[in-house]
């Protein structure tokens, strides 16, 4: 929810308006995958999509496949952008005092999250409500940046290696129908056919019905 409804659709590409506590809660569930603040984030996707498997590319499979899924992040430049990158790329949130300050501190509200989940049930819970849940959470977003460039099909003839990838898609949510995505990225349904599921977009649509999100 953290990072495909809010981070992707609705900070990166703006496919869908929001009040803006809803926008500043799921930025802060964002937070809690460990994958950086929100303009680090978005900016970084953003060259993503300008730049999709050319030079410049943060994480394209044409630098390797495990450069792609998890090499860039630890071995790369990608975590010492400079500012002035992030507000080339990211000028809507950086002057958003609420995500400038969930950027600098984006590792709190895992530390609040873990430090409750031990006072409630212990080490075990944290093992499993932050380790676990947040490893997986990070190769799973990983596998969108390394798999749906490699494996699946192409519906649309994308200028890059975008491929929709269907056990992908399952585990994230919607995230793995990729090449939908990159042919229109601002669409808030990356599941355009009835059996592509998209847990993201169900969620988008229902806060749509409650007239909490009207979609573009």
């Amino acid at each position: 929810m953290g990072i495909g409804m809010g981070y992707h659709r609705l900070l990166t590409h703006r496919g869908y308006r929001t009040p803006k506590w809803i926008e500043y809660f799921l930025a802060t569930c964002g937070t809690l995958s460990l994958e950086g603040g929100p303009i680090f984030w978005v900016a970084t996707h953003r060259v993503h999509h300008q730049l999709t498997d050319r030079d410049g590319d943060p994480h394209t499979p044409h630098d390797g496949g495990w450069w792609a899924h998890a090499g860039w992040i630890l071995l790369g430049d990608a975590l010492h952008h400079e500012t002035a990158l992030m507000a080339r790329y990211a000028p809507d949130l950086s002057k958003d005092r609420f995500h400038v300050l969930l950027s600098k501190y984006h590792y709190v509200p895992l530390i609040v999250v873990g430090l409750a989940l031990l006072a409630w049930g212990g080490w075990a819970c944290v093992m499993w409500g932050i380790f676990l849940r947040v490893t997986l959470g990070l190769h799973a977003t990983w596998l969108v940046n390394s798999a749906t460039h490699m494996w699946g099909s192409k519906r649309f003839p994308t200028r890059d290696e975008s491929r929709n990838n269907w056990w992908v898609a399952l585990l994230t949510g919607g995230e793995g129908w990729h090449n939908n995505h990159h042919a229109h990225p601002v669409s808030v349904r990356h599941g355009l056919a009835w059996w592509e599921f998209d847990l993201n977009y169900y969620g988008i649509w229902l806060l749509e019905k409650l007239g909490l999100a009207p979609a573009r």
